[in-house]
């Protein structure tokens, strides 16, 4: 059964810094390209950042391209979203996803002006 379970979310003041971690479990990490999304309040899920299982190439939003920095653990089955420089529309729950297939519970950031 393969779990993704996201973690590191919270209220923060705009400019602030906050790093999510998607720990996964029941696949082959390895082989899985991992990727961040978020929803926020009305809108649809929107893509944020992906890297590339087989050569770690990573790709961004444009709206996060520069503030945002996905990576991964390979030996801990995780990968992690590093978010500076944080604004009001960042809010949203954030999700973990692997493969195009498997979907995180999500993790709330909030950013206040």
């Amino acid at each position: 059964q393969v779990q993704l379970v996201e973690s590191g979310g919270g209220s923060v003041q705009a400019g602030a810094t906050l790093r999510l971690s998607c720990a996964a479990s029941g696949l082959s990490f390895s082989r899985y390209t991992m990727g961040w999304y978020r929803q926020a309040p009305g809108k649809e899920r929107e893509f944020v950042a992906r890297i590339s299982w087989s050569n770690f190439n990573t790709y961004y939003a444009d709206s996060v391209k520069g503030r945002f920095t996905i990576s991964r653990d390979n030996a801990k089955n995780t990968v992690y979203l590093q978010m500076n420089s944080l604004k009001p529309e960042d809010t949203a729950i954030y999700y973990c996803n692997a493969g195009g297939d498997y979907w995180g519970q999500g993790t709330q950031v909030t950013v206040s002006s």
